[in-house]
């Protein structure tokens, strides 16, 4: 889903205080993310930039352009995790910063998850 989708969804999500943690987030392909997490939802998301016709997310998702006449053109926006407090997400994240920089800093992201049993999408707890 788009961004405006993600608000869209939830209205606690427009009014919500949203904690910035990092733009520059790579995968092993390259891919770029952002990552967020909205206050009053508890919910850590990232944005993912477009992408290839094929490929497989940090999550374990295997993603198809259906078509390659429509391509997706904007950031898609992906719940990765629920995190009750602030006090939690800083504990959880503990390194983001350093670690955002590594080449592929989100599997960094997906283990850290798992490690703390957060993860929303069944790969993101998965051992």
């Amino acid at each position: 889903m788009d961004i405006e989708e993600f608000y869209d969804e939830d209205e606690r999500r427009r009014a919500s205080a949203e904690i910035q943690l990092g733009t520059e987030w790579r995968d092993g392909s390259g891919v770029r993310y952002e990552l967020n997490w909205v206050e009053d939802t508890g919910e850590l998301y990232i944005m993912r930039e477009p992408v290839p016709h094929e490929w497989e997310d940090p999550f374990g998702g295997i993603h198809v352009n259906a078509s390659e006449k429509a391509p997706v053109d904007g950031m898609t926006v992906e719940i990765v995790a629920k995190i009750a407090s602030r006090a939690e997400l800083d504990e959880i994240l503990s390194g983001w910063e350093t670690t955002m920089a590594s080449q592929n800093g989100v599997s960094w992201l997906v283990s850290t998850l798992k490690s703390a049993g957060v993860g929303t999408t069944p790969s993101a707890l998965e051992e």
